[in-house]
């Protein structure tokens, strides 16, 4: 089962990769360390909603 924390994880993980990649694209550092920590807080929410899921599935 999924649950809502994996999902946003996942979703913030995919913004901060495109954001990265802009800023790339366009040279903006500013842009591209702002998709980076995108890309950290959504592992880091992923990583909270599946030990969630795990915990609720050994009770």
């Amino acid at each position: 089962m999924v649950n809502k924390d994996q999902v946003a994880g996942v979703a913030k993980q995919v913004k901060g990769s495109i954001r990265e990649a802009a800023g790339k694209a366009t040279g903006d550092k500013k842009t591209q360390a702002k998709g980076t920590a995108d890309k950290i807080a959504g592992k880091v929410q992923k990583t909270y909603g599946d030990v969630k899921e795990k915990i609720k599935d050994s009770l």
